[in-house]
């Protein structure tokens, strides 16, 4: 055997598609959400019979599929029928009624949406819509800034299903009344992924990244095993592209168990959901509870006036709430000789 039998020449590479390593990939099929995804085209289903479908709340933690089993259900319902227009529009992309209404201008064909305001663009949407039905989808509508398209949608366009798909359940409490009564969703959770389907989605996504026979077994089930700890397929991908661009660097022609622990390393600088997302108050009371990982909520939020927040102890409990749903932090009750009280911690450790 030569020396360099081992080492990867220029030319060659350990992947065969790294975008399938991005969350955003969609895969041809999508295991384990077979359940959701029935349920999401059931909603949907009476606008094929010029009936307006079912509304949806979509919630459940990061990384555990909601947006990829919509995008599946609406990828199928356009190859199924012509009649029905599909929307599917990120709030935090688009975060006003004004962005919202050109994206829909956009997505339906409409070009000629230069110096219109908000009222025509309105009119634009309802008359090519309600010449069919459609099904809107709006993802990530915690941060949507205001809701005024939400009314539209539900008072002027006659045959829909608007599904809202959120991390936070808590979301749906504080909407606008005069929106949620005509709402009247129905509630779908969707729940984390187990061990073993964690594994498998791990080694579908490998199947489609990677060339054949380059992941060591050891290392894989590391990568799987973390992953189902910090219960996010995101961080799944995250260790297997880096651990391959590592074996890479280190022209390995086998991705080890060294590999995965070096990339390990790199997942505190890998936030989940980049802390950039979150508006400004919450990403104060992010950075703090980093600064003061361990301590108590009280005496976080003491630090937090310090620094000028403003919002009441009982808005900062529920932005702590929020922060946890959305897996950028831990709490735990800890109870001694002072009563009970919530102790707050980062999500990610050091390795």
């Amino acid at each position: 055997m030569g020396v360099f039998d081992k080492v990867l020449k220029n030319e060659e590479s350990l992947m065969k598609n790294d975008a399938a390593l991005d969350y955003e990939f969609l895969p041809k099929l999508l295991p384990y959400r077979e359940n959701e995804q029935k349920y999401l085209a059931t909603c949907i289903k009476p606008l094929f019979s010029q009936r307006s479908g079912r509304n949806l709340f979509i919630y459940g933690a990061p990384g555990i599929g909601k947006t990829a089993a919509a995008k599946h259900v609406l990828k199928d319902l356009e190859e199924e029928t012509d009649e029905i227009e599909v929307l599917y529009i990120n709030c935090w992309q688009k975060n006003t009624s004004y962005k919202v209404l050109l994206e829909m201008c956009d997505l339906l064909g409409y070009k000629f949406t230069q110096n219109k305001k908000t009222v025509e663009l309105y009119k634009v949407v309802s008359s090519i819509v309600n010449k069919k039905s459609a099904v809107f989808v709006f993802d990530e509508i915690d941060k949507a800034e205001e809701f005024d398209f939400l009314y539209f949608v539900l008072e002027e366009i006659y045959r829909k299903a608007i599904f809202l798909i959120t991390n936070y359940r808590s979301w749906l409490v504080e909407l606008d009344e005069r929106i949620k009564s005509r709402l009247i969703p129905e509630m779908l959770e969707f729940k984390q992924y187990n061990a073993e389907e964690t594994k498998g989605i791990l080694k579908e996504r490998i199947s489609y990244a990677f060339i054949d026979n380059i992941w060591e077994n050891d290392a894989f089930e590391l990568v799987a095993k973390k992953t189902a700890e910090l219960k996010d397929i995101r961080s799944g991908l995250f260790l297997l592209k880096e651990s391959g661009l590592l074996a890479e660097e280190k022209s390995s022609k086998k991705i080890l168990v060294e590999h995965v622990k070096e990339a390990m390393h790199k997942l505190d600088e890998f936030t989940i959901k980049n802390s950039a997302e979150l508006e400004a108050d919450s990403k104060l009371i992010y950075q703090l509870i980093k600064e003061n990982s361990g301590k108590k909520i009280g005496e976080i939020y003491k630090v937090y006036q310090s620094k000028g927040g403003i919002s009441s102890y009982k808005t900062f409990q529920r932005r702590i709430e929020n922060l946890e749903e959305g897996k950028f932090i831990q709490t735990k009750k800890q109870t001694g000789a002072g009563g009970n009280t919530t102790i707050v911690e980062k999500t990610l450790k050091d390795f």
